[in-house]
């Protein structure tokens, strides 16, 4: 284990890598857990409100990345402070990332339906991290065996037929199938080869003059959303809070977070 550690990891200067990785899933963690305790009003935290002005955390997260980002390209991909550049980055991309759907939307869409899109960015981010780190691409290590070279090969290769099915599912308008094909096998295989969402590009393009692959692909759609919405609001509602019913109304109604 030690062995592979150092081969894959540290050799290959991807220790802060996965420090960044670590860090930002934490922030991004911590940060979740701060917010709905100040919307319930629990806890000894509060929303930072100088003069009457609100100040999200995106703010912070914007001066650790900056730092983060800066140190890392001075100080390269080994020693200590590399190291401590990718964990502030990491802090400071999951303060960021969390408020994605305010930069987005350019309103405080926190705790709205529109405020999925920032759970949803985070899983994306987190997991294509991942798949870097554990493709195993030999750059930065030294004196491959054939053995490790072959090895190597055939997880990038596999890595990137993946990616390029991951890239047709998402053609098709299957972006949670690309998102989890990207870092599952075979999962982008399937969002490939079936029908493609109706109202996605590649419907667009290849349904346009067949009116049976629109109704079945609509029909297909519907069942699916049937099936699977509700478990999925519920995996994104455990991780990033329950919406406000309200806000989704309102977009400009102020909301605590």
């Amino acid at each position: 284990m030690g062995h592979w550690w150092y081969r894959n990891v540290v050799e290959p200067g991807k220790l802060p890598l996965l420090l960044a990785l670590l860090s930002f899933v934490l922030s991004f963690l911590v940060t979740r857990m701060i917010t709905r305790m100040i919307r319930a009003g629990r806890g000894p935290f509060k929303n930072i409100t100088p003069g009457g002005m609100h100040v999200h955390h995106v703010v912070p997260g914007v001066i650790l990345v900056i730092i983060g980002g800066f140190g890392a390209v001075g100080s390269g991909r080994y020693g200590l402070g590399a190291m401590v550049s990718a964990v502030l980055f990491g802090l400071g991309a999951g303060l960021v990332l969390d408020e994605f759907a305010l930069i987005l939307h350019l309103d405080d869409v926190y705790w709205s339906e529109q405020g999925r899109k920032s759970v949803e960015i985070v899983v994306l981010t987190a997991a294509l991290v991942a798949l870097v780190l554990g493709g195993f691409v030999p750059f930065g290590v030294n004196d491959l065996t054939a053995e490790e070279r072959q090895s190597r090969g055939l997880v990038a290769m596999n890595t990137a037929t993946n990616f390029f099915l991951a890239l047709i599912a998402l053609w098709k308008g299957k972006a949670r199938t690309a998102l989890f094909g990207v870092v599952v096998p075979f999962v982008a295989l399937i969002g490939a080869i079936r029908l493609a969402r109706p109202g996605s590009p590649y419907a667009k393009r290849f349904y346009a003059k067949r009116p049976r692959a629109r109704a079945k692909a609509g029909l297909r759609a519907f069942h699916h959303d049937r099936r699977w919405a509700a478990p999925r609001r519920r995996f994104e509602n455990f991780i990033g809070g329950t919406p406000d019913p309200e806000q989704a109304v309102s977009l400009r109604k102020p909301s605590e977070h």
